[in-house]
C-alpha cells in the first residue's frame, strides 16, 4: 500500500551485484530504508555519501555500539547488554540510538522470544538516549508453497504487536516480509516490506517466482585470455585431472574460484562463447579456468565469455548454475567476490 515503506536489503555487497550502486538504484526508485548484514557494511554505504536510514539485521556486538551511533546506523536489538551499551555511547555522543526489536516468531535463529519481548520493552524504554523506533520478525518458509507455518508466525507477531499496544509500547514501524512474503502476503506487510533477492529479479524459489516483468539485474562475464592448441593426449590442469582425446582447441578464461567461480565438489560446468555451451575442462583454479573451445569455430583472444546471462540464443540463468552447484541462487550470486569489477 502506499503508506508501506521499502527496505531494500543490500546484505554480502548487494548479494553480489555491489552495494552502494544498488543502494543508490533502489533510493532513486521509491525505497526508503537499506537493510545491511552487519555494522561494516553499513559503514561502507555511509562513506560512499549515503544518508538514508540503514538498519543491520544481524548481530552488532556490544564494543561497536559507539560506531553504530556515530554513523546513525539503526541496529537490531534483543540483548539488554547491547542496549545498555548503545544508550552510554549515545549519551556520551550527544546523540539517540535508535533500535528495532527482533523477535523471534519461528525462525529459532536471532530474537527476543514472543513471551519476552513485553518485559524487555519496559526494561529499555527507561533507557536514556535510546529510542525504539520498530519491532520486526523473519518468516523462514514464506518462499514455500504451504503457508500455514508462516501464518502462524504471523499470528504470534501479531499477539505480541497486540501486548505491547496495550501497554503503549509499540514503535511505530513493524516488518516481517521478506521478497516472498512481499509477494504472496499483503498481511504481513505492516509498515516496511524488505525484499532482498527480488530485487535483483531472481526467484525467492521454485514455488515463489518473481512476477511477470522482472528481469535478473546481473550477468557475471569476462573474456578469453588464449586460444591453444593441444594434441590427443595432453593434460589440462591440476593434478592432470582433464586429458585430451582428440586433437583440440582450449581456451583460458580469466576467472576463478577466487571470483566465485565454483571449483568444487561441483562446478559450474559450462560457459557461453561465441554464442555457444562451452564445457569446463580439468580443475577450476584461482584466478584461471580452461575450456573446450574445440567445437566452436573462431573462437579467439579477446572474445567475450558469458558465466551468467545471454549470449546469442543461448542462456545460462543463476538457478541453472545453482542446481549444477547443489545450492540456491542467493549463494551463487553473493560469492562474486569483490575483486571482480561491478559495471552498470
Amino acid at each position: 500500500g502506499p503508506d508501506v515503506e521499502v527496505m531494500a536489503v543490500l546484505k554480502a555487497d548487494g548479494y553480489g551485484h555491489g552495494a552502494v550502486k544498488t543502494a543508490r538504484t533502489a533510493l532513486n526508485n521509491g525505497a526508503t530504508w537499506l537493510g545491511v548484514a552487519c555494522l561494516g557494511e553499513a559503514v561502507d554505504l555511509r562513506q560512499a555519501g549515503i544518508d538514508a536510514p540503514i538498519l543491520i539485521l544481524g548481530f552488532t556486538p556490544a564494543w561497536q555500539a559507539r560506531e553504530a551511533v556515530l554513523h546513525d546506523v539503526t541496529m537490531a536489538l534483543f540483548s539488554p547488554e547491547v542496549a545498555e551499551a548503545l544508550s552510554r555511547a549515545a549519551i556520551d555522543l550527544g546523540r539517540v540510538a535508535r533500535v528495532h526489536v527482533k523477535v523471534d516468531t519461528g525462525m529459532g535463529r536471532l530474537g527476543l522470544m514472543p513471551d519476552e519481548v513485553l518485559p524487555f520493552m519496559r526494561q529499555v524504554a527507561s533507557l536514556e538516549s535510546l529510542e525504539v523506533d520498530g519491532i520486526f520478525t523473519h518468516l523462514s518458509v514464506a518462499d514455500e508453497a504451504d503457508l500455514s507455518y508462516t501464518h502462524w508466525q504471523l499470528e504470534r507477531f501479531d499477539a505480541v504487536l497486540a501486548e505491547l499496544r496495550r501497554e503503549g509500547l509499540l514503535p511505530r514501524r513493524i516488518h516481517a516480509a521478506n521478497s516472498a512474503a512481499t509477494l504472496r502476503l499483503r498481511r504481513s506487510h505492516y509498515t516496511i516490506v524488505r525484499p532482498g533477492i527480488a530485487l535483483y529479479g531472481l526467484n525467492p524459489s521454485a514455488d515463489t517466482p518473481c512476477p511477470e516483468g522482472f528481469c535478473p539485474a546481473l550477468s557475471f562475464k569476462c573474456q578469453v585470455a588464449q586460444v591453444k592448441e593441444l594434441p590427443a593426449g595432453c593434460y589440462v590442469g591440476y593434478g592432470r585431472a582433464f586429458v585430451t582425446e582428440r586433437p583440440s582447441r582450449i581456451a583460458v578464461i580469466p576467472v576463478g574460484y577466487a571470483d566465485g567461480f565454483r571449483r568444487g565438489p561441483a562446478h559450474w560446468g559450462e560457459v557461453l562463447v561465441g554464442g555457444r555451451r562451452a564445457p569446463i575442462v580439468g580443475r577450476v583454479c584461482m584466478d584461471q579456468t580452461m575450456i573446450d573451445v574445440t567445437d566452436i569455430p573462431g573462437v579467439r583472444q579477446g572474445d567475450e565469455v558469458v558465466l551468467i546471462g545471454e549470449q546469442g540464443d543461448e542462456r545460462i540463468t543463476v538457478d541453472e548454475v545453482a542446481r549444477r552447484l547443489g545450492t540456491i541462487n542467493y549463494e551463487v550470486v553473493s560469492e562474486i567476490l569483490a575483486r571482480v569489477p561491478r559495471v552498470v
